[in-house]
């Protein structure tokens, strides 16, 4: 019951999916979690070179390297899929979704538990790295392209290079930004915004001048 659970759920999650047959059939994204159940009993069993070949045998077929020592929850939806990597030590809740190019990786200096560990029903965004055993709470979202290096709460949405923590159980972590979900700010360009002024308000400074407003700081930025 348990693949066919996983198949249903993708199903369900993907509007492309016309039935659960398509899925079983054609979908690299169950393919995987195929091998890996596989991967991970040779695994658990000390048969760590047939692991591996199961596992790489996965990796040729679907684009998708999942070590065999990684923990994986029910439910795991798995978009495309391609270039996605998930390291030994890895642990994965319930209910996740992860897109493609997405890394849950090591930073290379740690050892034993080493890999990121995510809690349940969390979603993380097209060509996001997660790296070191960080652990992400439940529910979090994770914008695409987002570099993940610390731990984040539960609730949350973070996004940018390094990510940070733009919103907390629905609610915008700074009160001018009143974005929806979907309409993640960028959180360089507020960085170089606000580095901006600040010059601009040393400038003046020196100059006895009056600084000028973040708003007219981000009209000149948008005309240049």
């Amino acid at each position: 019951m348990g693949l066919l659970e996983d198949a249903r759920n993708i199903q369900r999650k993907d509007p492309a999916a016309r039935s659960v047959l398509e899925v079983v059939l054609l979908y690299p994204g169950f393919h995987i979690l195929v091998y890996h159940r596989i991967a991970h009993w040779l695994y658990e069993h000390d048969h760590f070179f047939l692991a591996r070949w199961v596992s790489q045998h996965g990796r040729h077929k679907t684009g998708i390297e999942i070590h065999p020592g990684a923990k994986i929850g029910k439910c795991l939806f798995i978009d495309h899929g391609m270039g996605i990597v998930f390291g030994e030590t890895t642990e994965i809740g319930d209910n996740c979704t992860i897109y493609h190019g997405v890394t849950l990786g090591g930073t290379g200096k740690d050892t034993g538990k080493r890999h990121p560990t995510l809690g349940n029903n969390v979603l993380i965004g097209a060509g996001t790295k997660v790296l070191g055993p960080v652990y992400i709470g439940d529910n979090a979202r994770i914008g695409a392209g987002s570099v993940v290096l610390k731990n984040l709460p539960a609730n949350c949405t973070a996004v940018g290079v390094p990510a940070e923590v733009v919103r907390i159980n629905n609610k915008a972590v700074n009160p001018a930004d009143d974005l929806d979900q979907q309409d993640l700010p960028d959180v360089v360009a507020q960085r170089i915004t606000d580095l901006d002024r600040r010059i601009s308000a040393l400038e003046h400074s020196e100059q006895g001048d009056v600084p000028p407003s973040i708003h007219e700081i981000q009209k000149r930025n948008q005309k240049s």
